[in-house]
């Protein structure tokens, strides 16, 4: 065997097993979310059926797993939503160097490398200490905004840095304002990159546990009640409530993936035809 084959034979043995690695676990939990009524959690599976799937849709006798879906869907709204405007104004605000700029930035990136839990009890205690209360959608949203904003005005920076100014100097010299500017140029060229800061903020909200714990108070996200459930919940029910928020995260990212890939058609179209015009 020559040695170029063998090496594609190691690499490829080397991906197999790191995808199996991946994906493994929740392939086998969606596998197990299929067990019949009598099915357990482990193998082997006694019967095939979509038994747990309806129970998830009954009252349960423990958990609000309905709640506490809609609790973690409004906040990863609520996230995105301030992640994308503060990334934009970040990465606008750190095209020109400006007094203390560099320590700004250092200040930004360090919540990434600090321990979340770490987060969770700082931002839990200083609420709590403040007399304000501990609820998701304050306390919570505030240490969950320490992991969404470094991502996603990192992307900006990136952006930013690949920007074509002549743009903007066109449209400054057609009399544009700079807000006009922003709105009509700017805006619409990074509109792909802010579907991706976009993903970035409810995708990582929608699923953050450590951050979430110490400053959810007392109704839970999805995340903390799906780990409260594993202490008390011993049917299959737990594994098609893992399946059914995989698919729902795949979805999600799905469709955020066709409209950035509709925005890039369409501005390509809109190249094409001026192109034509001219």
């Amino acid at each position: 065997m020559e040695p170029r084959t063998r090496s594609f034979y190691v690499l490829s043995t080397f991906f197999a097993l790191f995808i199996l690695f991946l994906y493994g676990p929740t392939i086998t939990i969606g596998i197990l979310s299929f067990q019949g009524e009598g099915g357990g959690l482990t193998f082997p599976m006694r019967g095939v059926s979509l038994h747990w799937f309806y129970d998830l849709f009954e009252q349960q006798a423990v958990g609000d797993i309905w709640g506490s879906f809609r609790r973690s869907f409004a906040l990863g709204l609520m996230v995105m939503v301030v992640t994308v405007v503060v990334s934009v104004m970040g990465g606008l605000a750190f095209r020109r160097k400006f007094p203390g700029s560099n320590i700004l930035f250092y200040l930004i990136i360090t919540s990434l490398v600090i321990p979340s839990i770490l987060i969770s009890l700082g931002v839990g205690l200083l609420f709590s200490q403040s007399g304000l209360n501990v609820h998701w959608s304050t306390s919570g949203f505030g240490s969950q905004l320490t992991w969404t904003l470094p991502f996603g005005l990192l992307i900006m920076f990136a952006v930013f840095n690949r920007f074509d100014t002549s743009y903007e100097e066109a449209a400054r010299d057609l009399g544009a304002t700079p807000w006009q500017t922003l709105r009509h140029v700017v805006l619409p060229i990074i509109a792909p990159s802010l579907i991706g800061v976009a993903l970035f903020g409810f995708t990582l909200s929608y699923d953050e546990f450590a951050r979430t714990l110490l400053t959810a108070g007392s109704y839970n996200t999805l995340p903390l009640e799906i780990y409260g459930m594993t202490t008390n919940v011993t049917s299959p029910v737990l594994y098609a409530l893992g399946t059914l928020t995989t698919v729902f995260s795949l979805i999600t990212i799905g469709t955020f993936l066709c409209i950035a890939m509709a925005m890039n058609r369409r501005r390509a179209l809109k190249g094409s035809d001026s192109g034509k015009g001219v």
